[in-house]
């Protein structure tokens, strides 16, 4: 299952996520991963959470992101949720990739069972209609 958070900077995403991967930590028996282009989250996401850097394995576009969620999921059989911040921004802002990044995504959530919460930064509006049904 696949969730989709989007809004224009400072609408609350971040926020929402933070909260999300910090509840879900107090309610999961398996493995909670939180992926983020940066270290702001650093403070904010509680320890057990695996929290990734993606600047820090040149993770920076739709296609490397999806083969660094898909080596996470075959690597830890115990996933249960995954959260990434800012998924467009680490799509450099190309929605054509982003797009592509998000089917594939939820495929991959679907197959292997786990629960995926995305933020982008982009306008309601701006959302390409073959997403829109995975916007929350």
């Amino acid at each position: 299952m696949l969730k989709l958070i989007v809004g224009l900077k400072g609408t609350g995403k971040t926020k929402a996520l933070i909260e999300m991967v910090n509840q879900t930590l107090e309610v999961t028996r398996g493995s909670v991963v939180c992926i983020e282009k940066g270290t702001k989250l650093i403070y904010d996401i509680k320890y057990q959470a695996r929290l990734i850097n993606t600047d820090q394995y040149n993770v920076k576009d739709g296609k490397t992101l999806f083969g660094f969620i898909a080596g996470i999921c075959a690597s830890d059989h115990d996933l249960t949720d995954l959260f990434i911040d800012s998924a467009l921004k680490i799509c450099e802002d190309n929605i054509e990739e982003f797009e592509e990044f998000i089917h594939s995504a939820a495929e991959l959530a679907k197959k292997h069972d786990f629960k995926c919460l995305i933020t982008a930064s982009i306008a309601p509006e701006e959302i390409p209609d073959s997403i829109k049904k995975y916007v929350e």
